[in-house]
């Protein structure tokens, strides 16, 4: 589903270059749960966000459903964006001016195969949303941003889930049941799904977990 072929990400600094990513080489499988876990500043985030078709790498190939993004023209990989990959980033970038029900409505219009009715209902109960519908992100709380962000994500049925540290603004029942229901949605719905987090109990959740540090990715 989403591989890396020899990936580098590096940054230039002045007269230094900042090797975020160093080569790297593996995949990431259908029906896995993956966490990458590791010290701020390792190269999680950028490496989650080359997965994304957000960054491209500074030399190597990044393979989607069996397409080389790395050479898309920006037009190419935002449909990619759209129609394969949902993510949960610490910004939750809900429209301000959007009731949590607008939200999703937005999101039917840019893409048409979306959750059923039934389906939405049963995430929007399972996230305990049901009573925020009506509000605008300004009159709830951060941890309700965030459970919001989570269910936008899995509204468009992507093949992919990358979530950058999707439980920070959490409690801890709420951060375990957002895991239960990423694993249900990647076993069930046969999706990848990478979590970047420094939250170790999250990792009894994931498959694999992969420890990143100078931008160095290790199974552990």
């Amino acid at each position: 589903m989403l591989e890396f072929k020899n990936v580098t990400k590096y940054f230039q600094d002045g007269n230094q270059k900042i090797e975020a990513v160093k080569p790297t080489t593996l995949k990431f499988n259908q029906n896995e749960l993956t966490a990458i876990i590791g010290p701020s500043g390792s190269g999680k985030s950028t490496c989650l966000t080359m997965a994304g078709a957000l960054q491209t790498p500074s030399s190597g190939d990044i393979i989607i459903n069996n397409r080389e993004v790395s050479q898309m023209s920006q037009k190419a990989l935002a449909r990619t964006r759209m129609q394969e990959i949902g993510f949960i980033l610490q910004a939750t970038n809900l429209v301000p001016f959007l009731t949590v029900k607008q939200q999703f409505i937005l999101l039917k219009k840019q893409k048409k195969d979306v959750l059923t009715a039934e389906d939405y209902n049963q995430l929007i109960s399972q996230l305990n949303l049901e009573t925020l519908e009506n509000k605008l992100p300004s009159e709830i709380s951060g941890g309700q941003k965030q459970r919001v962000a989570i269910a936008k994500a899995l509204y468009t049925k992507p093949s992919i889930i990358l979530a950058d540290e999707p439980t920070a603004s959490l409690d801890t029942k709420n951060a375990m049941e957002v895991m239960k229901i990423l694993k249900e949605q990647t076993k069930e719905k046969h999706k990848t799904c990478i979590v970047v987090t420094h939250d170790e109990r999250l990792t009894a959740y994931c498959d694999k977990v992969y420890h990143m540090e100078d931008g160095i990715l290790t199974l552990t």
